[in-house]
């Protein structure tokens, strides 16, 4: 197949070339320069692959509700670099309640919605990329569907033809050609970005995907040869990842000490709503109600205890429609 989307000077190809060795020679070209790129960086690449490994081991044996806390937090934040700047604040109140404010863009919070779900789990994009993507609704796709499912095979061929090289390698590929291969329009920069980070983690028993931009998004600026893109990959994947680590450092801490803090009260509550701080960077008295199950008039004086003892913070300053988070 014609890997059309692949750079090169157009200039350079003689008009009487036939496709399939023409295509042939650039993919291999192009793949050998990524190949060049990772042997020039393997002392890097292993550094990275080993935060990511103990990143992974960590959240194997940790609670479920630790990959959920990080989902959020890595999606919020690719939404700063996506250009949709949803907080976290509102991000847990639209993944929770479905409530959103009357300036929010609910496009955004549906692409985000979509980007924590693809992260915290499901069939990977190297398997089905277009039902990764959820775009198999041809109803409103229209004309666009076949084109659209004929770059999605094109892109996920491609890297097919990389498996030798490492998993974060290949997943820089990907985000690197994503708009080359003409899978832009509908987020692509979210996209791309979620994708890549479930192929660098699809080794993986506990990290469901690979954190990109925790600590800032600097791996995935484009520009440059290979070799400076995926070292901007690695540089920026590092970060990300002890980023995590510390994150699950501080919450574990806090969990450890809420459980010793509420140990001496009566009913489940206490349990439930820290087990909530542990798993939703914020919460509100709402939220905490419809996940834990008990009364409102509970989750409050519980809230007010918490707060009472520092164990968590008000972070709205406001009468109303008041979040709070667990004092890390």
């Amino acid at each position: 197949m014609r890997q059309w989307f692949l750079p090169g000077p157009i200039e350079e190809e003689p008009d009487d070339l036939p496709p399939g060795p023409g295509a042939e020679s650039r993919e291999t070209a192009v793949l050998d320069h990524w190949r060049k790129a990772e042997a020039g960086h393997a002392a890097r690449l292993a550094r990275v692959a080993s935060r990511l490994g103990a990143l992974d081991e960590r959240l194997k044996r940790g609670p479920e509700g630790w990959r959920h806390r990080l989902a959020l937090i890595e999606a919020a934040d690719l939404s700063w670099f996506a250009g949709d700047r949803i907080g976290p604040d509102r991000l847990v109140l639209w993944i929770s309640l479905r409530l959103s404010g009357l300036h929010d863009d609910t496009a955004a919070l549906a692409r985000i919605g979509w980007a924590v779900r693809r992260l915290m789990g499901g069939p990977g994009p190297e398997q089905d990329l277009s039902a990764f993507l959820d775009r198999r609704d041809t109803a409103n796709l229209a004309d666009e569907a076949e084109p659209f499912a004929d770059r999605a095979s094109g892109w996920v061929d491609f890297i097919s033809q990389a498996t030798d090289l490492h998993p974060i390698t290949r997943a820089c590929i990907g985000f690197h050609l994503w708009s080359l291969a003409g899978l832009g329009q509908h987020g692509d920069r979210m996209e791309a970005a979620v994708t890549a980070a479930r192929i660098a983690a699809s080794e993986g028993k506990g990290a469901v995907f690979a954190p990109l931009a925790m600590g800032g998004a600097g791996g995935l600026r484009a520009g440059g040869l290979p070799a400076d893109r995926l070292a901007r990959w690695l540089d920026g994947m590092e970060t990300a990842c002890l980023t995590a680590m510390r994150h699950l450092d501080d919450t574990e801490a806090w969990s450890a000490r809420a459980e010793a803090e509420t140990s001496p009260l009566s009913g489940r509550t206490p349990l439930a709503l820290s087990a909530v701080l542990a798993e939703w960077p914020f919460v509100s008295a709402p939220m905490a109600e419809a996940l834990t199950g008990a009364s409102r008039a509970a989750v409050q004086r519980n809230l007010a205890w918490m707060e009472a003892r520092g164990l968590i913070r008000e972070v709205t300053g406001q009468g109303r429609y008041r979040m709070w988070r667990a004092a890390v």
